[in-house]
Protein backbone atom coordinates (compact mmCIF):
# COMPACT_ATOMS: atom_id res chain seq x y z
CA UNK A 1 0.00 0.00 0.00
CA UNK A 2 2.90 2.60 1.05
CA UNK A 3 4.93 1.22 -1.83
CA UNK A 4 1.74 1.81 -4.45
CA UNK A 5 0.99 5.14 -2.74
CA UNK A 6 4.80 6.81 -3.18
CA UNK A 7 4.98 5.40 -6.40
CA UNK A 8 1.65 7.34 -7.54
CA UNK A 9 3.30 10.32 -6.11
CA UNK A 10 6.42 10.21 -8.39
CA UNK A 11 4.57 9.29 -10.89
CA UNK A 12 2.35 12.76 -10.41
CA UNK A 13 5.38 14.63 -9.63
CA UNK A 14 7.21 13.53 -13.23
CA UNK A 15 3.42 14.41 -14.96
CA UNK A 16 3.85 17.71 -13.83
CA UNK A 17 7.28 18.48 -14.60
CA UNK A 18 6.36 17.53 -17.95
CA UNK A 19 4.20 20.21 -18.72
CA UNK A 20 5.08 23.41 -20.79
CA UNK A 21 7.33 25.69 -18.19
CA UNK A 22 5.11 28.74 -17.07
CA UNK A 23 6.36 32.51 -17.14
CA UNK A 24 9.52 33.42 -18.63
CA UNK A 25 12.14 31.39 -19.53
CA UNK A 26 15.65 32.19 -18.80
CA UNK A 27 18.69 31.65 -21.07
CA UNK A 28 19.44 28.26 -19.65
CA UNK A 29 15.65 27.01 -20.99
CA UNK A 30 14.41 26.87 -17.21
CA UNK A 31 11.65 29.04 -16.23
CA UNK A 32 13.13 31.84 -14.22
CA UNK A 33 11.83 32.28 -11.01
CA UNK A 34 9.14 34.60 -9.62
CA UNK A 35 8.09 35.69 -6.11
CA UNK A 36 5.32 34.14 -4.49
CA UNK A 37 3.07 36.30 -3.22
CA UNK A 38 0.03 35.62 -0.48
CA UNK A 39 -2.91 37.29 -1.05
CA UNK A 40 -5.15 38.38 2.31
CA UNK A 41 -7.46 35.84 0.96
CA UNK A 42 -5.32 33.00 0.07
CA UNK A 43 -4.97 31.70 4.12
CA UNK A 44 -7.66 29.44 3.96
CA UNK A 45 -6.15 27.97 0.59
CA UNK A 46 -2.54 27.72 2.27
CA UNK A 47 -3.19 26.39 5.64
CA UNK A 48 -5.44 23.49 4.04
CA UNK A 49 -3.39 22.57 1.37
CA UNK A 50 -0.17 22.07 3.99
CA UNK A 51 -2.80 20.44 6.11
CA UNK A 52 -3.95 17.73 3.52
CA UNK A 53 0.03 17.60 2.52
CA UNK A 54 1.30 16.84 6.33
CA UNK A 55 -1.05 14.13 6.81
CA UNK A 56 -0.32 12.75 3.85
CA UNK A 57 3.24 12.23 4.45
CA UNK A 58 1.83 11.29 8.07
CA UNK A 59 -0.37 8.22 6.45
CA UNK A 60 2.38 7.11 4.77
CA UNK A 61 5.00 7.23 7.98
CA UNK A 62 1.83 5.50 9.70
CA UNK A 63 1.08 8.59 12.02
CA UNK A 64 -2.25 9.66 12.79
CA UNK A 65 -3.85 12.83 11.14
CA UNK A 66 -3.46 16.29 12.66
CA UNK A 67 -6.16 19.22 12.68
CA UNK A 68 -5.68 22.66 12.12
CA UNK A 69 -6.09 24.59 15.75
CA UNK A 70 -6.57 27.72 15.85
CA UNK A 71 -4.36 28.84 19.17
CA UNK A 72 -1.59 26.90 17.56
CA UNK A 73 -1.82 28.64 14.16
CA UNK A 74 -2.13 32.39 16.53
CA UNK A 75 1.20 31.31 17.81
CA UNK A 76 2.51 30.43 14.53
CA UNK A 77 1.66 33.70 12.84
CA UNK A 78 2.72 35.77 16.16
CA UNK A 79 6.19 33.90 15.60
CA UNK A 80 6.67 34.36 11.95
CA UNK A 81 5.98 38.01 12.09
CA UNK A 82 8.27 38.31 15.16
CA UNK A 83 11.04 36.35 13.43
CA UNK A 84 10.74 38.60 10.44
CA UNK A 85 10.64 41.77 12.83
CA UNK A 86 14.46 40.39 14.52
CA UNK A 87 15.52 39.26 10.84
CA UNK A 88 16.57 35.71 11.53
CA UNK A 89 14.99 32.07 11.64
CA UNK A 90 15.09 30.81 15.13
CA UNK A 91 13.51 29.36 17.92
CA UNK A 92 12.98 31.96 20.23
CA UNK A 93 11.18 35.29 20.52
CA UNK A 94 12.38 38.59 20.54
CA UNK A 95 10.88 38.50 24.35
CA UNK A 96 12.92 34.97 25.21
CA UNK A 97 9.93 32.32 24.70
CA UNK A 98 9.91 29.75 23.72
CA UNK A 99 7.05 27.37 21.25
CA UNK A 100 5.91 26.05 23.91
CA UNK A 101 5.20 29.59 25.80
CA UNK A 102 3.98 30.80 22.64
CA UNK A 103 1.63 27.58 22.43
CA UNK A 104 0.25 28.61 26.05
CA UNK A 105 -0.23 32.18 25.63
CA UNK A 106 -2.14 31.68 22.84
CA UNK A 107 -4.49 29.04 24.69
CA UNK A 108 -3.45 25.91 23.62
CA UNK A 109 -3.90 22.94 26.24
CA UNK A 110 -2.19 20.09 25.10
CA UNK A 111 1.96 19.66 24.88
CA UNK A 112 3.90 21.56 22.43
CA UNK A 113 5.75 19.12 20.59
CA UNK A 114 7.87 20.94 18.14
CA UNK A 115 8.25 24.01 16.10
CA UNK A 116 9.47 24.00 12.38
CA UNK A 117 10.48 27.49 11.19
CA UNK A 118 12.02 28.82 8.08
CA UNK A 119 13.23 31.99 6.11
CA UNK A 120 12.41 31.69 2.19
CA UNK A 121 10.97 32.70 -0.61
CA UNK A 122 9.22 29.23 -1.08
CA UNK A 123 5.74 28.35 -1.27
CA UNK A 124 4.42 26.72 1.53
CA UNK A 125 4.73 23.12 0.03
CA UNK A 126 8.43 23.99 -1.07
CA UNK A 127 9.35 24.52 2.22
CA UNK A 128 7.55 21.13 3.52
CA UNK A 129 9.69 19.81 1.00
CA UNK A 130 12.61 21.40 2.91
CA UNK A 131 11.73 20.18 6.17
CA UNK A 132 11.27 16.55 5.39
CA UNK A 133 15.16 16.75 3.67
CA UNK A 134 16.28 17.11 7.24
CA UNK A 135 15.96 14.63 10.06
CA UNK A 136 15.12 17.25 12.83
CA UNK A 137 12.33 18.90 11.11
CA UNK A 138 10.91 15.76 9.85
CA UNK A 139 10.88 14.34 13.01
CA UNK A 140 8.70 17.18 14.60
CA UNK A 141 6.40 17.20 10.62
CA UNK A 142 5.63 13.46 11.52
CA UNK A 143 5.72 12.84 15.72
CA UNK A 144 3.14 10.16 16.43
CA UNK A 145 2.10 11.99 19.08
CA UNK A 146 0.94 15.08 16.94
CA UNK A 147 -2.85 15.70 16.79
CA UNK A 148 -2.84 19.01 15.86
CA UNK A 149 -0.31 21.72 13.93
CA UNK A 150 -0.66 25.25 13.40
CA UNK A 151 0.78 27.33 10.35
CA UNK A 152 1.60 31.04 10.77
CA UNK A 153 3.62 33.00 7.99
CA UNK A 154 4.94 37.01 7.56
CA UNK A 155 5.93 38.31 4.17
CA UNK A 156 7.93 40.78 3.57
CA UNK A 157 7.52 43.58 0.83
CA UNK A 158 10.00 42.27 -1.35
CA UNK A 159 8.30 38.89 -1.13
CA UNK A 160 10.64 37.14 1.78
CA UNK A 161 8.44 34.98 3.98
CA UNK A 162 8.69 33.72 7.60
CA UNK A 163 7.16 30.39 8.17
CA UNK A 164 6.57 28.48 11.12
CA UNK A 165 4.95 24.96 11.80
CA UNK A 166 3.90 24.48 15.62
CA UNK A 167 2.69 20.73 16.39
CA UNK A 168 1.10 19.80 19.36
CA UNK A 169 -0.27 17.07 21.05
CA UNK A 170 -4.36 16.48 22.72
CA UNK A 171 -4.62 17.64 25.80
CA UNK A 172 -3.95 15.88 28.83
CA UNK A 173 -7.02 14.71 30.64
CA UNK A 174 -7.72 17.16 33.52
CA UNK A 175 -7.03 15.18 37.18
CA UNK A 176 -10.19 15.45 39.89
CA UNK A 177 -10.30 13.59 43.27
CA UNK A 178 -12.49 11.23 43.44
CA UNK A 179 -15.44 12.29 45.47
CA UNK A 180 -16.59 10.49 48.78
CA UNK A 181 -19.68 11.08 50.33
CA UNK A 182 -19.34 11.00 54.16
CA UNK A 183 -20.87 8.83 55.73
CA UNK A 184 -22.94 10.05 59.21
CA UNK A 185 -24.49 7.67 61.81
Amino acid sequence: MHRRLALTGLAALILTACGAPRGRIGPDGLPLPTVYRIQPGDTDDIQFRMLDSVNSLRQVAGAPPVELDASLTAAAMTHARDMQAQNRPWLFGSDGSSPIERGRRAGFRGEVLGENISESYETELETLAAWMRQEDTRRVVLDPAARYMGLGWSQEAAGKLWWSMTMGSAAAPVQTAAFTPAITN
